[in-house]
């Protein structure tokens, strides 16, 4: 089988290295397209694929085509691209916000696969979605493990495409800020900022691995207080403050956000 990967910005160039790397396509097998040569040229070395500038001969023998391009070129590519398209080529969408009813006015001989990674998939660590009109068919679950070479995924529905935008894009920006939050209160405590960074930035990942297998969050909160100690004191002052209800109502401002954009 043969892929396609249209668009090589940092989205692309992530789920061109994750393909590359994986067992599911030989390197020969993979085809970029963009139109800027500087991409082509450092995709070519460093994956060992092969590139085009050329969006007609890109899709011409491939079964699968991703589409990796910003949402204000997504029509143009398409109208592009639409006639040489043979039925039997599957689209994957990485576009947010961009309905796999509005892709099909365009292109309605097609199968489409709507895809949405997040920033992390440039270090195989995103947590990618995955929808279609039929997600119990087997193009989906081969999709998945595409998407799988860069990090988690999880199939949904397509409705709740704009929560996951919100809840597995957006909440990266949400988890840095408080991050970097964590970051200057380990400043003013005493340890210079690329210090308090890399402690916060493992504490981040610790944390996560501790629920990774399912436990409850809490469950682990409750593993790290102790009475009367200081960390049941610096959370009830952060509750106190408001923060659970400040993350909830940014998720929601957020979420009412992207549906109303949409």
């Amino acid at each position: 089988m043969k892929v396609t990967v249209i668009g090589s910005g940092n989205l692309g160039k992530s789920i061109i290295a994750g393909l590359a790397s994986s067992s599911l396509f030989d390197p020969k097998n993979i085809l970029v397209a963009d139109k800027s040569n500087e991409n082509l040229q450092f995709i070519k070395e460093s994956s060992g694929v092969s590139v085009t500038p050329d969006n007609n001969i890109a899709v011409k023998d491939a079964k699968w085509i991703i589409l990796c391009v910003q949402p204000r070129v997504l029509k143009l590519v398409l109208d592009e691209i639409k006639d040489q398209l043979n039925p039997d080529q599957i689209l994957i969408s990485t576009v947010t916000g961009v309905s796999i009813e509005e892709i099909n006015k365009t292109v309605p001989q097609n199968k489409i696969i709507r895809a949405m990674p997040n920033t992390a998939a440039i270090k195989q660590q995103s947590m990618s979605f995955i929808t279609s009109l039929d997600n119990e068919h087997e193009d989906v679950s081969f999709v998945e493990k595409m998407f799988g070479t860069i990090g988690k995924t999880m199939i949904i529905e397509e409705h709740l495409m704009q929560a996951a935008t919100v809840l597995g894009a957006s909440s990266t920006a949400f988890f840095l800020r408080f991050l970097r939050a964590l970051t200057q209160g380990g400043v003013q405590m005493g340890f210079h900022p690329h210090e308090a960074q890399e402690i916060s930035a493992q504490v981040a990942i610790g944390a996560a691995a501790l629920i990774e297998d399912g436990t409850h969050a809490e469950v682990e909160v409750d593993n790290v207080t102790t009475p009367r100690g200081c960390t049941i004191e610096g959370l009830n002052a952060m509750e106190h403050n408001g923060l659970s209800s400040a993350v909830i109502k940014g998720v929601m401002a957020a979420y009412q956000r992207i549906n109303n954009i949409n």
